[in-house]
């Protein structure tokens, strides 16, 4: 078994110069920073153009990326924009991103760069939109959207949203100049990733990515392939996804999203969900799938309801689904998302599949949470990935001061550390895991670098103030990289040979 640890970040969260993380030479220096650190996995967040309240975890595309990490350093580079037209895009070092002035500016910006291109480069971009044969349409649907003022699908004139053939060559027509900016985006955004990814790779690092195991309601695939989903005539959804009551929110979580149609999935083989997977393994090395509990169970709650209350469980073809997949991709590095409350029947699907599932330390002292004995770091198996948290909880620091005094001497008590002061002690919970038998701990860079909850990432179930933290280039440091390497040594988790104990020490004599 050879054990690694990672670093989960966010794309967004990289410290780039215009905005918000992306592809620029800030995405090169973080890896090069992890591989001094000893790191062999980078985690990160949905690549999907983002739609309601800024999530990625609600995109108009399970396939497009956002056009948001082109690196507008690369488009100065090419000459396709001057450092002049893109300086009113710079940002404070470290400041949230403004997702409003990136809808306000950042398209026109792009559009500069489009209207540049030569016969080469557009010679290139049609080569690539042949090969993505979902481009056209989600390029379609994009130019759709600003030709209806931003609104989501749904208010969209039924001729066009119920894609009738005159509708459809009309509008192809009007739109083909707005769609050929969306190809062009498209093939920047996955130009410049593969690019990122081979780079990260060749230096050891694999890059794990996150899917949403649901699409957007305002989603190409909802006007494309309605027959995916549980709709009506009018392609409207008969019921929605999200999560019931529970010790965390007391009317449940009404997410939106509409339900597959398992039935029709099954008879066609699971096709649409291998292409998608085939899709992500481009992209990533691992694939983390989001709420894996939807495979086995779907929570189904009735569209128009104003809270998740009146929900209910139904079955799903999660077997079925991962032995086709298994069939067509063969075996796959995939990690299952199996948080929040896990059934008999859940954990009968993880097993069976055989992919590494979640345990999460904050979890552990939780007293609302009957699984909590479970993320305790001395039941991890090693088929397992390790986190101290993840991009929808609290920071280990600020989770260790809002949780009460029963369970914060619970956790000193499981530390056996009474001494060490506050300030340090998200050093002590990570160390605890780095210790455990998990094959993979990944650990949120907020945690390594002991931040509060003003560096949070998202708080369920809200809309606003949400994915908006970045890193500053100054958090990036020799010193915390040198922490962190070390640490990865003693817990043989390094990549570099691993040594036994007394060899690490005499290295340290040596420095």
């Amino acid at each position: 078994m050879k054990r690694v640890s990672g670093i989960l970040l966010a794309i967004s969260s990289l410290p780039s110069e215009y905005g918000i993380g992306c592809f620029d030479s800030a995405a090169y220096r973080f890896v090069d920073w992890l591989f001094a650190a000893g790191q062999s996995c980078w985690q990160i967040l949905p690549l999907g153009p983002t739609g309601c309240g800024d999530s990625p975890y609600q995109s108009f595309s399970s396939f497009a990326g956002n056009p948001y990490f082109i690196s507008l350093e690369e488009l100065v580079s090419d000459g396709l924009l001057t450092k002049k037209e893109c300086s009113a895009e710079l940002a404070e070092d470290g400041a949230a991103i403004d997702y409003g002035a990136l809808y306000k500016n950042r398209l026109p910006l792009l559009r500069k760069a489009f209207a540049r291109t030569d016969s080469s480069e557009q010679k290139r971009i049609a080569e690539f939109t042949a090969q993505e044969h979902w481009l056209s349409e989600y390029a379609l649907f994009m130019a759709l959207k600003q030709h209806f003022g931003g609104s989501p699908l749904q208010k969209w004139d039924d001729d066009i949203r119920l894609r009738k053939p005159e509708a459809m060559a009309r509008y192809g027509k009007l739109l083909s100049a707005e769609v050929r900016f969306h190809e062009f985006l498209q093939y920047r955004f996955f130009t410049q990733w593969h690019r990122l990814k081979k780079y990260a790779n060749e230096r050891g690092i694999s890059i794990i990515g996150d899917i949403p195991i649901y699409v957007s309601a305002d989603s190409v695939e909802m006007w494309t392939s309605p027959q995916l989903f549980q709709l009506d005539r009018s392609n409207v959804p008969a019921a929605v996804a999200g999560c019931p009551p529970d010790g965390f929110a007391a009317d449940g979580q009404l997410w939106g999203n509409p339900l597959y149609d398992w039935e029709y999935h099954r008879k066609s083989g699971f096709a649409w969900w291998i292409e998608r997977l085939a899709h992500c393994f481009r992209l990533y090395d691992v694939v983390r799938i989001d709420h894996f509990r939807g495979f086995d169970e779907y929570y189904s709650i009735p569209y128009g309801e104003k809270t998740a209350r009146n929900g209910c469980w139904k079955k799903a073809y999660g077997s079925e689904l991962f032995r086709a997949v298994r069939e067509k991709l063969g075996s796959r590095d995939i990690i299952a998302e199996d948080l929040g409350f896990v059934t008999d029947t859940v954990r009968q699907l993880v097993r069976e599949c055989g992919f590494p599932n979640m345990k999460v330390l904050e979890f552990a002292f939780d007293s609302r949470d009957s699984s909590g004995s479970d993320h305790l770091p001395h039941n991890y198996a090693d088929n397992c990935v390790a986190y101290t948290g993840t991009h929808d909880n609290q920071t280990i620091a600020s989770w260790y001061h809002t949780i009460s005094d029963k369970e914060r001497q619970a956790a000193r008590q499981y530390l056996c550390d009474h001494c060490t002061p506050d300030e340090k002690l998200h050093l002590s919970f990570i160390a605890l895991i780095m210790r455990s038998r998990a094959e993979r701990c990944i650990i949120p860079m907020q945690d390594w670098l002991g931040l509060t909850d003003k560096a949070r990432m998202n708080v369920p179930s809200t809309i606003g103030g949400n994915w908006t933290w970045r890193l500053r280039a100054t958090d990036l440091s020799d010193e915390l990289s040198k922490e962190i390497s070390k640490m990865t040594m003693i817990y043989d988790r390094h990549p570099l040979n691993f040594q036994p104990q007394t060899a690490i020490i005499d290295n340290e004599r040596k420095t």
